[in-house]
């Protein structure tokens, strides 16, 4: 708390101190609420994509053989749509929690290439910080907080303006969960809203579909989950999934090609 011992000084004597002060890194909302408010706006055409997705993962929460406020929790405890449909989907078919644990977590296995591009900007700051930042960190807020990150010098801003479409996307989520999950328990049980879970998905997967490494990882991906139905503890779906990425990562361009043949397939690929 105090300097340690400092030489004597004649009276009258000017002596210079140098002394280092570390650069904050807590965020005062006053001081950078532009920041914050930004990045809230930048989430907002997230939003409207995201919030049908949560309605009806609410939904199939609440007509699912599981209890409702279970299938809510999947949202701040998962906080990743797809795991979170995935853990409805089997906990509904009875499947065992350790396969659940299992498919959830390899189906977020990209929030680890994330995280690793999040550190480079997130070094230095207290652990409260990185634990806060990496609990939010998903597909929407990624890609807000890069965008800054990228043009930003000051960090402290950048952490502004992801701090704040984070926080943003993560109660507007866990809102509509809620709202679909409320609306679901009064729907009559022939109105089966959880059909829209596989149509919203395959509408995201179709657009990707361009590319040669998406349409072979998906084939892999498909045909190995129904050949694996039979496994036990329902792992066909994580099967399934590793085999995908397996297959979409081991052929793609750069992987063990020349150059020159991969800037071929590109350009192939721009003129359709």
């Amino acid at each position: 708390m105090f300097p340690p011992s400092l030489p004597a000084v004649a009276p009258g004597q000017l002596v210079n101190v140098k002394v280092r002060v570390k650069e904050p890194t807590i965020i005062r909302y006053r001081a950078y609420r532009r920041d914050f408010v930004g990045g809230m706006r930048a989430m907002v055409p997230w939003l409207i994509g995201v919030a049908p997705f949560g309605l009806v993962i609410g939904v199939s929460a609440a007509q699912a053989d599981i209890p409702t406020l279970a299938g809510w929790l999947t949202g701040p405890l998962i906080y990743a749509g797809s795991a979170q449909v995935a853990t409805i989907q089997m906990l509904d078919a009875g499947a065992a929690p350790y396969a659940v644990i299992v498919t959830a977590m390899v189906i977020n296995l990209r929030l680890i290439l994330y995280s690793g591009a999040m550190a480079t900007y997130w070094r230095g700051t207290p652990l409260w910080w990185r634990l806060l930042g990496g609990y939010l960190l998903i597909d929407p807020s990624f890609v807000v907080g890069v965008e800054r990150y990228g043009r930003e010098s000051d960090r402290r801003r950048g952490h502004a303006h992801y701090l704040g479409g984070a926080v943003v996307l993560w109660v507007t989520w866990l809102a509509v969960i809620a709202v679909g999950a409320t609306a679901g328990a009064r729907l009559p049980d022939w109105l089966r809203l959880e059909f829209l879970i596989p149509l919203y998905l395959i509408g995201e997967i179709v657009p990707k579909l361009r590319q040669v490494a998406t349409r072979r990882a998906v084939l892999v991906a498909a045909v190995v989950a129904v050949a694996c139905l039979s496994v036990p503890m329902h792992l066909g779906i994580a099967i399934g999934i590793v085999a995908g990425i397996a297959a979409g990562v081991t052929n793609a361009p750069g992987m063990g090609r020349p150059a020159v043949k991969s800037e071929a397939v590109s350009t192939e690929e721009g003129h359709r």
